[in-house]
């Protein structure tokens, strides 16, 4: 950011790059083991709270429910997935990994606990406790502004 950039401009300037630049490195990682950075995110996701249905592993990562759909039947198609029916809902399926996935999903939260540590790097805890609010009170404000 040059000294006369508005540091509001900046800021958002700096954020989307950075998001940019993170997803580029985590695809880069995850193709280290044979993953693109699509299926690295929904064994991330399935990972940290399995089950999730295919229209909640959509909201999560931010993707339309065919885009969804189509990763998960390819998954599937592999034996890294399974749909199977969800209790008392015969409309729904919960997403699960199945124990041929384990290695790779193990491997994706090892390349993201190593990515994080390096994004991270020199930044305080107390910094990091600052970001964070602010970045939740952006997305907060993003929120809004959507419904207005």
């Amino acid at each position: 950011m040059s000294r006369s950039e508005d540091p509001k401009l900046g800021l958002i300037r700096t954020l989307g790059a950075l998001t940019r630049k993170v997803r580029t490195l985590f695809d880069a990682r995850a193709s280290e083991y044979g993953l693109t950075e699509a299926r690295a995110r929904l064994l991330l996701h399935l990972t940290q709270s399995c089950p999730l249905t295919q229209g909640e592993l959509a909201d999560a990562m931010d993707v339309e429910p065919p885009t969804m759909a189509r990763l998960i039947d390819g998954m599937e198609a592999g034996g890294l997935v399974r749909r199977e029916a969800v209790p008392g809902d015969r409309r729904q399926r919960h997403i699960v990994l199945t124990e041929a996935a384990q290695s790779q999903a193990e491997a994706v939260l090892v390349l993201t606990a190593q990515l994080r540590t390096e994004v991270l790097a020199g930044i305080s805890e107390e910094e990091l406790a600052i970001t964070h609010r602010v970045v939740c009170r952006m997305l907060d404000n993003v929120a809004k502004a959507g419904r207005s």
